[in-house]
């Protein structure tokens, strides 16, 4: 493995050689029945539906005096490419093609709807700058699939802007009303906001308000939360503030017909708000407010496809194109948001020491000195003596909150004799059990270990090496006779439980709310939750224990969380309640040896000759820093990673898009590039 630091760019290293004039598709054009252009502003230009990087820009074609009316700017049309049929968008009539260029008709118009809004358009653009991309691939998550019944249905009737609002919970901020006041009076204040706990949903109610109070000024408002739980939540505050029909919803999960419709309401100026998923980012909302995001750390906000955009920094872009306020508001605090803090690019919102200590529960570690010396078989216990002692004591007066780290019953097994992960001999997948009484069986292939022997040590025991949610709800079914035990995970979550005693076991990321919030919260598994490799293991698992940590009651009602495991810096952050110490201690760290905020990188990935001549040529035309090559995905294939400057970072983007075209081009074997990947290191 090598690092390099590359010289300056020298200029025009990556230009695409010239290509002949010629018309859209590089055919001829039709001899016979020689079309009628339309009398103004007769050449559209229009950016196709293609993924191909050589072909990220513009084409000309001839609108003709049928089409003149509805090929308008915005819409979707069809046209002939390469001796096929493509879609695209219509973004612009000019009055004449670029020189040398004879355009070929329109073939038609999709429909008349104009879907693509210039200020849609433009962040797309820079959208794709920013993560090395294609237009077209930002297109796909700016405009929503047609469903052509919903358009037929016609326009709505606008709604008026809703009474201000209370600031309800803001109060409880410092600086909370200021920056509710500054959005109803039309300024663009920018703010981080470590919510402080109430023992359910007050990030919602916070969130709701915020946008309420926006549109009640006269603006639009976008709110985006990471997954259809938090849309749900987000609904049922916003409902009692705006009413049903006061605000839009965008999330694949209403299905496409309901997300066509609220869709074209955006995009017609019938409602002010959205709220939604990742892709809600882009909704088409006029005179933009306000772009807040609820827990902006959570992976979910990442798009799956090229150019794998973060809603985050969709909402940084479009707050500078269009000079709206923005608010990052989660639990904890991701270190880009706090960078964002220092920065000066947005204040920071919390509660007063005072309040936040009444407000938050109390929490203790089973690792300190004096629990320590208590239960002298803390470490071997997976329910540590104060854990069971808290959780006896809470569920005389409500419900206990238990996160475990993984689903299942033995999700994970070893040797009991070596440690050595249990494996399948049949495709060396993990073994884990399914049952208390069941056998050993393979995660990958389905395969029974009956008999299992080590490979190591010839051992025939097993023991966990992580337990799941069954496992744990049985066992502390076991442990509280009598007591209602609640599971909830990815497959089967529950979305909420009442006040009354029980025991709620959980994976992280679906804790349902409790009535009143929860007696007591345990956090199992930490050093199982540490152990995994990676940048960001800590920052995750430390949201992990703030998010359920949240639910609880506050230590002035009597709310407690217990942390197991070995002492760690995440621990301590979460004793201490300080998601802004915490993260801002994260990203000194990373700024010392140069890591993600604190610069930026790029990953490239594929066949390793192609790969290998990618780096090199970047190396040479940018001011990054090489790391690599790795082995990829698939045999055969590279991995290099980029690391460069936020004062380079344009630049190395566009010659990224560059070489990206030039090999395009070339019909070189593809190489992906992944720009800013929270999952990259």
């Amino acid at each position: 493995m090598s690092a390099e630091e590359s010289p300056q760019a020298p200029a025009g290293l990556f230009e695409l050689e010239p290509q002949p004039p010629s018309q859209a598709d590089g055919t001829q054009s039709p001899a016979l029945g020689a079309p009628v252009p339309a009398a103004s502003l007769p050449i559209a230009r229009v950016v196709l539906e293609t993924p191909v990087p050589h072909l990220d820009r513009t084409f000309d074609y001839l609108v003709t005096a049928e089409l003149d009316r509805d090929a308008q700017p915005g819409v979707r049309v069809r046209v002939r490419f390469g001796g096929r049929r493509l879609n695209g968008y219509l973004v612009e009539r000019v009055q004449h093609p670029e020189a040398g260029v004879k355009p070929i008709p329109l073939t038609s118009v999709v429909s008349a709807e104009r879907v693509l809004a210039p200020t849609a358009l433009a962040l797309a653009h820079a959208v794709a700058e920013r993560y090395a991309g294609t237009v077209a691939d930002v297109l796909r998550a700016v405009v929503v699939p047609r469903v052509a019944k919903v358009e037929r249905e016609g326009p709505g009737v606008p709604l008026t802007g809703p009474e201000r609002p209370e600031p309800g919970l803001w109060t409880v901020e410092e600086r909370g009303p200021e920056f509710l006041e500054e959005l109803f009076e039309g300024a663009a204040p920018r703010a981080v906001l470590s919510v402080t706990p109430n023992g359910g949903d007050g990030w919602a109610q916070r969130l709701a308000i915020a946008a309420a109070t926006t549109a009640a000024g006269g603006r639009g408002a976008i709110v985006v939360v990471p997954d259809a739980r938090d849309v749900g939540r987000l609904s049922a505050a916003l409902e009692p503030l705006v009413g049903e029909s006061g605000f839009a919803r965008l999330t694949a999960d209403d299905g496409p017909t309901a997300r066509y419709r609220s869709f074209l309401r955006v995009l017609r100026g019938e409602v002010k708000i959205v709220i939604g998923t990742r892709n809600a980012a882009f909704a088409p909302v006029r005179d933009l407010g306000l772009l807040a995001m609820w827990d902006d750390h959570d992976s979910s906000h990442v798009e799956p496809r090229a150019p794998y955009h973060h809603a985050r920094e969709v909402f940084l872009l479009r707050a500078t194109l269009e000079g709206s306020g923005a608010l990052f508001s989660s639990a904890a605090r991701s270190a880009e948001a706090q960078r964002l803090v220092l920065t000066g690019w947005a204040r920071q919102l919390s509660a007063p020491r005072a309040v936040l200590r009444d407000a938050a529960p109390l929490v203790r570690a089973s690792s300190d000195d004096f629990e320590a010396q208590r239960d002298p078989v803390l470490h071997a216990a997976r329910l540590p003596r104060i854990a069971w002692e808290v959780a006896k004591k809470a569920l005389l007066s409500g419900p206990v909150l238990v996160q475990v780290a993984r689903k299942g019953f033995l999700p994970s097994l070893r040797c009991q004799d070596c440690r050595e992960p249990a494996r399948c001999t049949a495709c060396t997948g993990p073994l884990a059990l399914t049952s208390a009484n069941g056998d050993p069986v393979c995660r990958w292939c389905g395969t029974y270990a009956r008999g299992f022997t080590c490979p190591i040590c010839s051992g025939h025991r097993l023991r966990a090496s992580v337990v799941g949610a069954d496992r744990t709800a049985e066992e502390l079914g076991r442990a509280f006779p009598g007591v209602p035990v609640v599971r909830s995970t990815g497959a089967d979550s529950v979305l909420s439980v009442p006040g009354a005693p029980a025991l709620v076991i959980s994976t992280p990321g679906v804790e349902p709310l409790a009535e009143g919030g929860y007696a007591a919260v345990l956090l199992l598994d930490a050093d199982a939750q540490l152990a995994p490799e990676g940048l960001r293991v800590g920052e995750d698992t430390l949201h992990r224990w703030f998010s359920a940590a949240s639910l609880a009651r506050g230590r002035s009602e009597g709310g407690v969380v217990i942390l197991t495991g070995h002492p760690s810096p995440q621990g301590q952050a979460l004793v201490r309640w300080d998601p802004a110490g915490a993260a801002e201690r994260e990203l000194a760290e990373r700024s010392q040896v140069r890591l993600p905020p604190a610069i930026r990188y790029a990953t490239l990935e594929g066949a390793a000759a192609a790969a290998d001549a990618f780096a090199e040529d970047m190396v040479d035309a940018a001011p990054v820093r090489r790391v690599g090559p790795t082995p990829g995905e698939d045999e055969g294939e590279h991995r290099w990673i980029l690391f460069f400057d936020h004062a380079h970072g344009a630049k190395t983007t566009e010659l990224l898009r560059r070489r990206k075209a030039l090999g395009s081009l070339r019909r070189d074997p593809m190489v992906r590039v992944r720009v800013d990947d929270p999952q990259g290191l």
